[in-house]
């Protein structure tokens, strides 16, 4: 039985032809991908989104997307972290998605209840003493979501590689509710 939410979730044994090479978790997704690319039809879409916006969001495994926005297949481009947090890499990924596909708004998503809330940049020294190295990468832990989607803001509209900083707005996602409530940006 399936803890997931997603109302495909229960995956099914492997049809006629299909070697089970395991019970991994990746295994049954692999399994689910065959089943998905059996009725799979090219939908020839194009790899800029139809409405022209990026959405930055945290990769935790409550927010739905796309069913939370309205968005369908080909929308929009969506670019995950912990957090949500506006990093370099966020950054070159909004500046491609600009640059080369032609997004113009930006949306930034962080929710409440965040993994990142209960963590501090401490994390990376215990990393550092349990590998020998500390990471390049600096954990974006804070406490206040509405502050950072705040500094996120202000990190995108401040970037000189994005063209569009104009279309910016940051939203803290409620994971009990589903609702998004914005969050202006310091005047």
């Amino acid at each position: 039985m399936s803890t997931s939410a997603h109302p495909h979730a229960e995956l099914s044994a492997p049809t006629a032809g299909q070697a089970r090479t395991g019970g991994t978790v990746t295994d049954r997704l692999v399994e689910a991908n065959i089943r998905y690319a059996a009725d799979f039809d090219d939908p020839g879409m194009d790899a800029r989104p139809v409405l022209k916006v990026a959405v930055v969001a945290c990769m935790d495994a409550r927010l739905d997307l796309h069913d939370a926005l309205g968005l369908a297949l080909g929308d929009c481009h969506t670019i995950r972290n912990a957090g949500g947090v506006v990093t370099d890499d966020v950054i070159r990924s909004l500046t491609i998605s600009q640059r080369a596909l032609g997004t113009r708004s930006i949306i930034l998503i962080h929710h409440t209840n965040c993994g990142l809330e209960s963590i501090t940049e401490e994390f990376r020294q215990e990393l550092e003493a349990e590998v020998g190295q500390r990471p390049v990468w600096a954990v974006e832990a804070y406490k206040d979501a509405d502050q950072d989607v705040r500094q996120s803001m202000q990190r995108v509209r401040t970037s000189p590689f994005l063209l569009h900083t104009d279309d910016v707005r940051g939203f803290v996602f409620d994971v009990t509710s589903g609702l998004l409530r914005e969050i202006l940006p310091v005047a």
